[in-house]
C-alpha cells in the first residue's frame, strides 16, 4: 500500500480495516472498483467476509445498501420490482425492487437461473431498469457486488460470459493470517454487528472522486501497451476466448482508478500491469484438457502473467 494514498480514501480504508483485518490490497481493489464505476465479483469460500465487505463500504460512504439472497426460485421481478394496479387511480404503479440502492449485494448469484441473473444486466450496464416500456434510473453511485462459492457446484448455474464481462473485477478475500485471526477472535464479540462503523465519506464526495478518476491522464504509448496485452490474449495458443473491447475499456478505467488512489493524475505501466489479473482473469477462457474436471482459476492467472512477461513495457 502506497504511503501516498489520497487522504479521503485513506480514511475509508482505515474505517473498513476495523472489521476486515489484514486485507489491505483486497479493500484497495474494492475501492478501485467503485472509483471506476464498476462492479465486483467476490469469489471465495463461505465465512471470509464477502458480505461484510460490501456492507462496510456502504456504511463507510453513507450509501444505501440492499442485499439480495439469490435462490433457485427467484424471479426477475424480485430484483427489479413489479407493476401493481392501483384501483383508486386506475393505473399501474411501479414498486421498486431491491436493485434500487447504491450498493447492491447479489449474494450467491450463481444459485439462481440464468433468466433471473439476466435481470441484472441492464442495471449493471446502464445503471437503469426498464419495466413496461418505462425506464427508471438507479441511484448514484451504483455498484453491484456479487458473491459466489467457487468450490460448491451442486444446485448452481454458472454465470454466462456475457454476465461475467459486466464485472470490472473478480476478487478473492482469502483466509486471514494467524495474527489477524487472533485479533478478530478477540475483538468481535457480537457476530455480524457492524453498527459501530460510522460514515467517513458522503455519496457526493464519492461521485466527485469518480469524476476525477475519469480525468486521470493515460498517454498514447500506454494505451498502445494496453491494446497489445489485449491482442495477446486473443492470439495466445492457450486461450480459446480473448478479451473484448469492453474488457479493454475496463482495464483502462481500473488503471486510472489505481493511479488516482496512489495520488497521481497520470497512469504509469504498473497501474496497468497490476490490474490485468483482477480485470481479465474472469473474462478469458483457457483451453483445458479432457482430464480436467473442475476449473482451476490459477490457470487464467498463469496465462495472463505469461502474456505480461512477453509484452514489451513502454520506457
Amino acid at each position: 500500500m502506497s504511503k501516498q494514498i489520497r487522504e479521503p480514501l485513506g480514511r475509508l480504508l482505515t474505517n473498513v480495516q476495523q472489521v476486515i483485518k489484514g486485507k489491505n490490497e483486497v479493500v484497495k481493489d474494492a475501492l478501485i472498483g467503485i472509483l471506476a464505476r464498476g462492479h465486483i465479483l467476490l469469489e471465495d469460500v463461505p465465512g471470509v467476509g464477502k458480505t461484510t465487505l460490501a456492507h462496510l463500504l456502504a456504511r463507510s460512504i453513507n450509501l444505501s445498501f440492499s442485499r439480495i439472497q439469490f435462490t433457485s426460485d427467484m424471479m426477475p421481478s424480485d430484483i427489479i420490482g413489479v407493476s401493481i394496479y392501483d384501483q383508486r387511480e386506475h393505473q399501474f404503479e411501479f414498486k421498486q425492487g431491491p436493485v434500487f440502492a447504491n450498493i447492491v449485494l447479489a449474494d450467491e448469484i450463481n444459485r439462481t437461473s440464468p433468466k433471473t441473473q439476466s435481470a441484472l444486466l441492464e442495471a449493471m450496464n446502464s445503471a437503469q431498469v426498464t419495466m413496461d416500456k418505462q425506464t427508471y434510473n438507479l441511484p448514484q453511485p451504483f455498484m453491484v457486488i456479487a458473491t459466489q462459492n467457487p468450490i460448491e457446484f451442486h444446485g448452481t448455474y454458472p454465470l454466462p460470459k456475457s454476465q461475467m464481462d459486466r464485472f470490472l473485477l473478480r476478487l478473492s478475500i482469502g483466509y486471514p493470517d494467524l495474527e489477524n485471526e487472533v485479533s478478530i477472535l478477540r475483538d468481535q464479540v457480537d457476530v455480524g454487528n457492524i453498527d459501530f462503523v460510522q460514515p467517513v465519506l458522503s455519496s457526493e464526495e464519492m461521485i466527485s472522486m469518480q469524476h476525477d478518476t475519469a480525468r486521470v491522464k493515460i498517454d498514447d504509448d500506454l494505451l498502445h501497451y494496453l491494446a497489445r496485452i489485449v491482442a495477446a490474449t486473443r492470439n495466445h495458443r492457450l486461450v480459446d476466448l480473448g478479451i473484448s473491447t469492453r474488457g479493454a475499456l475496463a482495464l483502462r478505467r481500473a488503471a486510472q482508478a489505481r493511479a488516482y488512489i496512489e495520488n497521481r493524475d497520470f497512469v504509469v505501466p504498473d497501474d496497468i500491469k497490476d490490474m490485468v489479473v483482477p480485470v481479465f482473469a474472469h473474462r478469458i477462457q483457457v483451453m483445458r484438457s479432457f482430464e480436467t474436471s473442475a476449473i482451476d482459476q490459477t490457470e487464467e492467472e498463469q496465462v495472463l502473467k505469461q502474456i505480461l512477461s512477453e509484452v514489451d513495457v513502454p520506457l
